[in-house]
């Protein structure tokens, strides 16, 4: 039996360290904190917040992996009533539906963009300057980034198509918060033979074993010895806000003008809040060199849009500054086979959102982490990478 050693025990470890031992690997999981989750972490009641507005999107490759295993059920929808409270801030105001600007180019599904122009040189020539921008700037919702349009125009393209896909919404939202998935997720290892081990912390790689290193891409490098892994990622300012229910709030606002973006978690999900509350989680994406207090105050404009009086009705928030810790950018000229490599050699693997697999934000990491695992089991890789 293979033995395989794990570092880190947030989503990529822990979905690491399941499919190395169905694999048949004899694995062990080290995670530096005395509590397993990373990035997948929640807050603890009344208000239960992801760190950072979390979902899953039953369209992408991984959906069916952890529904088989029950490690996301149960999920919930988006109601449908609250479809019809979606809004796009655009020009200073919020509308129901999005402009034309955005409406016309979202019906051009087959097209494809360039790997090695930016977006917004593209997008203009294609569909106008104002349609590049409304798009870039939507975008703000997957790049956490202040300016997306700056980014490969098929890396900002092919997410406009998948967030903007036709049919009812695709994500699928965790019943209790992604905290609730990480603890079915480390009772799945534990039955499937995994070791964890919490508040160990690893300083110096294994050699006797195949090593998985599901940390951040930093902590990665400093781990490894190797300054070069390195990725472009985004700057955002996040607010988790819980209020008092008001039933002219907004479900969900694509901020066209400044590329924010907000969302109402409570609503597919009222086990996060207190009955009669409503938790809201948003973020800012804020330029080099600007201050969290004042992406604050911008994104508080967007709130006076989505949120009647919300000030009045706070009674909880948090703030935070996401530095690198957003998933990986693709500059133009660049694709995710760029990214620093999952297979490090010498039996070495990285996981997580910035290194070479394809996906969506968090697919990339599962993407990441079911291939590493194969690797270091010895395994075939799974179908759906091995095809990407």
């Amino acid at each position: 039996m293979t033995k395989v050693t794990v570092i880190g025990g947030g989503l990529g470890g822990l979905v690491a360290a399941v499919a190395a031992a169905e694999a048949g690997a004899q694995v062990e999981l080290f995670e530096a904190h005395r509590t397993l989750g990373g990035r997948a972490r929640s807050t603890q009641g009344p208000y239960v917040a992801n760190d950072g507005p979390h979902v899953f999107y039953c369209d992408g490759p991984h959906w069916s992996w952890l529904v088989e295993r029950g490690l996301v059920t149960p999920a919930r929808r988006v109601p449908l009533g609250e479809v019809r409270r979606l809004r796009f801030r655009h020009g200073g105001r919020l509308r129901a539906l999005p402009p034309r600007a955005v409406a016309g180019p979202a019906t051009r599904r087959r097209l494809r963009a360039p790997v090695d122009q930016d977006f917004t040189s593209w997008a203009s020539r294609m569909f106008g300057a104002e349609a590049a921008r409304a798009i870039a700037r939507m975008m703000g919702v997957v790049a956490f980034d202040a300016d997306p349009g700056r980014l490969s125009a098929a890396f900002v393209w092919e997410r406009f198509l998948r967030v903007s896909r036709p049919g009812y919404p695709a994500s699928r939202y965790v019943v209790g918060g992604w905290q609730a998935g990480v603890d079915r997720l480390a009772a799945h290892a534990r039955k499937v033979g995994v070791r964890i081990e919490t508040g160990a912390r690893v300083d110096t790689l294994p050699t006797t074993t195949p090593v998985i290193v599901a940390t951040s891409l930093e902590a990665a490098g400093r781990l490894l010895g190797d300054p070069s892994l390195t990725w472009e990622s985004g700057r955002t300012t996040l607010l988790d806000l819980g209020v008092r229910r008001h039933p002219g709030d907004a479900y969900l606002v694509f901020d066209l003008d400044e590329a924010g973006f907000l969302e109402r978690f409570s609503s597919p999900d009222p086990t996060v809040a207190p009955e009669g509350h409503s938790l809201i989680q948003a973020h800012m994406p804020a330029p080099a060199g600007e201050s969290k207090q004042a992406a604050l105050v911008r994104l508080e404009a967007m709130l006076d849009l989505a949120l009647p009086d919300w000030r009045e009705r706070k009674t909880w928030h948090r703030s935070a500054v996401a530095l690198g810790r957003t998933g990986a950018l693709d500059l133009p000229g660049t694709t995710w086979r760029d990214r620093p490599a999952i297979d490090r050699g010498e039996g070495i693997y990285l996981v997580g959102d910035q290194v070479a697999a394809p996906g969506l934000l968090s697919e990339v990491t599962l993407a990441s982490a079911r291939q590493a695992a194969h690797l270091a089991a010895g395994a075939p890789a799974p179908r759906v990478l091995a095809a990407a």
